[in-house]
């Protein structure tokens, strides 16, 4: 390689024509620019969490939900959509990064809007900011079209697909009463099927199964980093306001349990094996509910400090519950898509299931246990799980 060609790449050629990468190529890692891109996303997320932390602590637990529900899949779909596409169209040159800029300037503005939409009901910035994402995904999809000839009918389905949802979502600005959870319901089906749509006829984009695996992972570390910190800060308040208790500390110390063991569930083995679309598919769409239910762990440990500290406006049964049940949501779904993909500490699927049903127990215990002593079971219940999981993981291997 040249030292001109070496240049280029590290700084981004002024211009290259946009093909499709190939789906074997070795050593594909996530890129710099998708590192930096993924971190515009870890501030939307903070938003997401800390508004559903508000809305549990005020005892708003139905609208919090929807909101957290509604904000977090605006997130997530933006962000596997730009995931995917680069995984098979990364050129790197001058417009694809400023394409990505202009997406990251979008979830910025999402992120600004996620308080209006918890306090007010008001999705009009979250709206804009997703539109924002998704006009910069239609670019790409088009110029994908333009210059890969092979590839152009996917490329093409995917740009009308998503310029038609988008034309819905700012009319449902308008939408009032009943219809605005149907239409909200309707355009997320409609955007969930326009991959499946795409990808159905002709040539498949040349995503790579292995760099795709590889984004999850890190993103899945991501929302991991934000609970610990969310929870970090929980205990500054709490020990900064009334010193270090033995319910702060156990809680401190059940959640660090609950991050590391469901971290360990998650990595261990190998790379998801993402076979053919349909696995692909159910792999990603399933990780709406995975990175949804961690973020959700973090604003958990933070209500159930704040009850702790009498500073929340539910019980300790509830608060135990909003730690349990993110868990155990992680715990299940893992439980489904693991094995559907050769990876994860799932030996069985009855030890998956036990070990859930310990951790709601524990959550609905919580006023018996205390706080501190429910958390910090659930964090010994998920090590536990984690531990019988992996020894059948090895007894099945040696058999």
């Amino acid at each position: 390689m040249s030292g001109g060609d070496s240049f280029a790449e590290r700084t981004g050629a002024l211009r290259r024509v946009m093909r499709g990468r190939d789906p074997g190529e070795e050593h594909r890692a996530a890129t710099p620019l998708e590192l930096l891109f993924d971190l515009t996303f870890v501030v939307a997320v903070a938003q997401a969490a800390d508004q559903l932390h508000h809305a549990l602590a005020e005892g708003h637990v139905g609208s919090g939900l929807i909101g957290y529900a509604a904000v977090f899949f605006a997130i997530w779909w933006a962000w596997m959509n730009f995931s995917w596409f680069a995984s098979a169209y990364d050129t790197d040159d001058v417009l694809y990064r400023l394409l990505t800029l202009l997406q990251m300037a979008g979830v910025l503005v999402l992120a600004a809007g996620v308080p209006e939409a918890f306090q007010d009901g008001d999705f009009s910035v979250v709206v804009v900011g997703y539109v924002i994402m998704r006009i910069a995904m239609i670019a790409q999809w088009l110029r994908a079209a333009a210059e890969h000839s092979a590839g152009r009918g996917a490329a093409l389905r995917y740009a009308a697909g998503i310029a038609v949802v988008q034309c819905g979502w700012i009319a449902r600005l308008w939408a009032s009463g009943v219809w605005a959870p149907v239409t909200f319901v309707l355009l997320v089906v409609v955007e969930l099927a326009v991959p499946a749509w795409a990808e159905s006829r002709g040539r498949a984009t040349s995503w790579h199964p292995g760099h795709i695996a590889e984004r999850y992972g890190l993103f899945t570390i991501i929302v991991l980093g934000e609970v610990i910190l969310a929870s970090l800060n929980a205990v500054q308040s709490a020990v900064t306001d009334h010193g270090l208790s033995a319910h702060v500390l156990l809680i401190a110390l059940g959640g660090l349990l609950l991050v590391f063991a469901l971290w360990w569930i998650y990595f261990t083995g190998s790379d998801a094996v993402l076979a053919n679309l349909r696995t692909a598919l159910v792999w990603g769409y399933g990780h709406y509910v995975v990175f949804a239910a961690l973020a959700a762990l973090g604003s958990g440990l933070e209500v159930a400090l704040d009850a702790t500290e009498h500073h929340a406006h539910l019980s300790e049964r509830a608060a135990g519950l909003a730690v349990a049940v993110p868990v155990v949501t992680v715990q299940l779904v893992l439980g489904v898509l693991h094995p559907l993909t050769g990876t994860g500490a799932v030996g069985h699927g009855l030890l998956v299931v036990a070990g859930a049903l310990v951790v709601l127990a524990l959550g609905f215990s919580s006023p018996a246990l205390g706080l501190g002593g429910a958390v910090l079971g659930m964090g010994l219940a998920v090590a536990a799980t984690l531990t019988a999981n992996t020894v059948a993981l090895r007894r099945r291997a040696r058999a």
